[in-house]
């Protein structure tokens, strides 16, 4: 992962437009803590990347699996845990989100 896929650029309306859903849609996600965009100084959200490919695989934990937000922190935090021992927990389960790992 380049220095790139973190670099905060897009806006909460530009990444929401990229995901297809409504802003509020992703304010929800960071109020349940699944994804933290960066702020600016006058506090607007920045989403990476990085964020954008997490955000695509929580959309497609909630839409093409049936799973609810509170599932999702679950699986994530799993799979953040299974990383941190070297363990590509995303690929095993979930092999048909075809993007690139999230965490």
């Amino acid at each position: 992962m380049t220095s790139a896929d973190t670099k905060p650029l897009f806006t909460l309306s530009v990444t929401a437009e990229i995901m297809g859903v409504h802003p509020r849609t992703l304010m929800i996600y960071e109020n349940e803590g699944l994804v933290i965009p960066a702020r600016t100084k006058t506090n607007r959200r920045r989403f990476s990347q990085k964020d954008i490919r997490k955000l695509q695989f929580i959309r497609h934990l909630t839409n093409k699996k049936g799973i609810n937000l509170a599932g999702v922190a679950s699986i994530l935090k799993l799979i953040e845990l299974a990383g941190k021992n070297g363990v590509d927990l995303q690929k095993k389960i979930f092999p048909d989100f075809d993007e690139f790992n999230i965490i």
